[in-house]
C-alpha cells in the first residue's frame, strides 16, 4: 500500500469512533483515535424515525471527524454505518448530510458484514489467533456473534439486541429492579435461542468480548474486585476479564442502588452508566445461554477490522473478490462466458473512460463484478433471470460489500438485458449508465457463447451523438447479432442518447458514455 496513513470511521448506535492507522509492511499500527458518545439509537422513535436532536449530535461529531480527516485521500478512508442506520426510515437524509460534513462516503453495512469486520479486528489483536474463539460484540443497537478459528470466521450472526435499545425498552426511567432485569434477560435469551444450538455444535476454546459494553463491565469488575476469588484465594479473573460471578455481583449493586444515577463505582462514566442496565442484561443472557464462566476482553473492534480490510483491498486480498468467486461457484456460473463478456465490457469501458482517469479503476472493478455475476439468476429460472439475479444480489449476505454496493450491483445486473427505460429509473448516476452500456453491449456481442476472438467494436462520439463501429466479419451469427444491436440502439435513442451503428474499418477514438453528455 502506497499510503502510510489510513483511517476507519465506525458510526455505531451508541458511539461514533475514528481510528487512524499507520501501515508498515502490510501491518497496521494505531496512530490516533477519536470517540464521540452520540447515542444515536436513543433518538430512534417508535416509528423508526431519528429525531432532530440525535441527528444534530451525529452531524456535530462527523464535522469534527471531517476536520481530522482533512487531507486524506478517498481511497485511504472507509466509513461504515451500522444498526441504527440500517433500521431508521430517514437514514438516507442523515447520510447525505453526514457525507457533506465528513467529506467521505458513508457505507451502510449488513449485520453479518459487521460481524465479519469485528472478527477481523479482534483476531488481529490476539497473540495466538490459531485457537477457536467465540467473539461477542454488544453494540448500541445490535449484538454480533462470531465463531472463528485463525483468521477465518466459521459462523457469523447479528441480532437486534443493543445496550441502548435494550435500556430504552426495559430501563427507560433509569430504575433497575430484579423484575425488569429478569424481563430484559429473558427477552435477550429468547433472541439467543435462534443461534445457540449452531454455535454450541461448532464449539470454541475461549470467549472474547469486544467494544464498549464488554470493556466497561470488565473494567468495573476489576476495579471494584467484583470477580471474586478462586479456591486458592486468588482473583478469579484478571484485568480485562469478566466472570459469571462478577456479573451477578454487579447486578446486586445495581439492585441496591435502585437507579443508575445512584450507582457510584470507580471506573463508571456517566455516559456508560446510562446504558449499563441493558448491556448487563444482554451479557448475562449470553453467559447463561452459552454456558460461559469467563470472558476475556479484546481491544480489537469493528474500526480495527475496517482498517485491516482496507489494507487487504490495496494488496489484492479483497474480500469482495472472494465473495464474487464464491457466488459464481454457488450459482454455477459459466466462467468461460463470464470471461468473454468481461473482456469486451472492459475494452468498451477503456474507450469511454481511459485508464489514466481517476475513476477508471473503481468502475472497472464494479463492472467486472457485475459481469461475473450477471447470470447467477439462471440457477433460479432462465425466464427473467436478470430479475432473479438482481434480487439475490440485493438481498443476500455478501461479505465485503456495503448495502450501497449491493444495490449498485443489483441494479447493474437488472439492467444488463430487457427494457431499458424502467430499469434505468433507479440508476440515474452517469457512471452507472456508462457501465450498463458496456455490460449490455458485451452481453449482446457474446450471445452465441462460443470460443472465438471477440468482435472488433469501437465507440466514437460525433456531433450527432454516439457511433458504434464494428466489422461484421468478427461477429458470430451476424444477422441475429445485428438485429439485437439495432434493437439496443433504438432503446438508447428513445432515452435521448443518440446512437447509430456503422459497418467497416473500426476507429480508435474515445467517447463519452451514455448519461455523461
Amino acid at each position: 500500500m502506497t499510503h502510510e496513513l489510513i483511517a476507519a470511521v465506525d458510526l455505531g448506535s451508541n458511539s461514533f469512533r475514528l481510528q487512524v492507522g499507520r501501515v508498515v509492511d502490510h501491518q497496521v499500527y494505531a496512530q490516533d483515535s477519536l470517540k464521540e458518545p452520540v447515542r444515536l439509537a436513543a433518538g430512534l422513535r417508535h416509528n423508526r424515525v431519528l429525531d432532530a436532536a440525535a441527528q444534530r449530535r451525529a452531524l456535530a461529531a462527523l464535522t469534527r471527524f471531517g476536520e481530522r480527516l482533512r487531507g486524506f485521500l478517498p481511497e485511504t478512508v472507509r466509513v461504515v454505518a451500522t444498526d441504527t442506520f440500517r433500521v431508521a426510515r430517514n437514514a438516507a437524509h442523515l447520510i447525505d448530510k453526514g457525507q457533506q460534513a465528513l467529506g467521505f462516503p458513508i457505507e451502510v453495512i449488513a449485520g453479518r458484514e459487521e460481524a465479519r469486520l469485528i472478527y477481523l479486528g479482534v483476531v488481529h489483536t490476539l497473540p495466538d489467533p490459531a485457537r477457536r474463539q467465540l467473539v461477542v460484540d454488544i453494540g448500541g443497537g445490535s449484538t454480533e456473534f462470531i465463531v472463528g478459528q485463525g483468521y477465518a470466521p466459521l459462523e457469523l450472526e447479528s441480532l437486534h439486541l443493543g445496550c441502548v435499545s435494550h435500556t430504552l425498552q426495559y430501563f427507560s426511567s433509569g430504575s433497575v429492579s430484579k423484575k425488569n432485569m429478569k424481563e430484559a434477560e429473558l427477552a435477550a435469551s429468547n433472541e439467543l435461542e435462534t443461534i445457540i444450538a449452531t454455535y454450541r455444535k461448532l464449539g470454541w476454546q475461549r470467549a472474547i468480548g469486544s467494544s464498549g459494553t464488554a470493556k466497561a463491565i470488565a473494567e468495573l469488575l476489576h476495579l471494584n474486585g467484583l470477580n471474586g476469588l478462586n479456591e486458592h484465594n486468588e482473583p478469579a479473573c484478571g484485568a480485562g476479564e469478566i466472570s459469571r460471578a462478577g456479573l451477578e455481583r454487579l447486578k446486586a449493586l445495581l439492585f441496591r442502588a435502585g437507579h443508575v444515577d445512584h450507582l457510584h463505582l470507580p471506573g463508571l462514566r456517566a455516559d456508560r452508566a446510562a446504558v449499563l442496565p441493558g448491556g448487563l442484561a444482554i451479557l448475562s443472557a449470553v453467559f447463561a445461554g452459552f454456558e460461559l464462566e469467563c470472558m476475556t476482553f479484546s481491544e480489537g473492534a469493528l474500526r480495527h477490522g475496517v482498517l485491516h480490510d482496507l489494507v487487504g483491498r490495496h494488496h489484492h486480498d479483497d474480500m469482495r473478490d472472494v465473495t464474487v468467486s464464491q457466488f459464481m461457484q454457488r450459482y454455477v456460473v459459466d466462467r468461460r462466458q463470464a470471461a468473454r463478456v468481461a473482456d469486451s465490457a472492459l475494452a468498451l469501458l477503456q474507450q469511454l473512460l481511459p485508464q489514466e482517469d481517476p475513476g477508471h479503476e473503481m468502475e472497472a472493478q464494479f463492472l467486472t463484478w457485475a459481469v461475473r455475476l450477471h447470470e447467477i439468476g439462471i440457477s433460479v429460472a432462465h425466464s427473467g433471470y436478470h430479475k432473479h439475479g438482481a434480487y439475490i444480489l440485493g438481498n443476500a449476505d455478501m461479505p465485503g460489500f456495503s448495502r450501497q454496493d449491493q444495490v449498485r450491483l443489483s441494479g447493474l445486473v437488472l439492467c444488463h438485458r430487457g427494457k431499458l427505460a424502467s430499469a434505468l429509473e433507479a440508476m440515474p448516476d452517469a457512471r452507472d449508465r456508462r457501465m450498463i452500456f458496456c455490460l449490455r453491449l458485451a452481453v449482446l456481442l457474446h450471445r452465441a457463447r462460443i470460443e472465438a476472438p471477440g468482435p472488433d467494436v469501437r465507440v466514437s462520439l460525433t456531433k450527432h451523438g454516439m457511433t458504434l463501429t464494428l466489422a461484421t466479419v468478427g461477429l458470430a451469427a451476424p444477422g441475429l447479432t445485428m438485429a439485437s444491436l439495432e434493437e439496443e440502439v433504438s432503446q438508447w435513442n428513445a432515452l435521448d442518447v443518440p446512437m447509430k451503428i456503422r459497418h467497416g474499418k473500426c476507429c480508435r477514438s474515445g467517447a463519452a458514455a451514455p448519461g455523461t453528455r
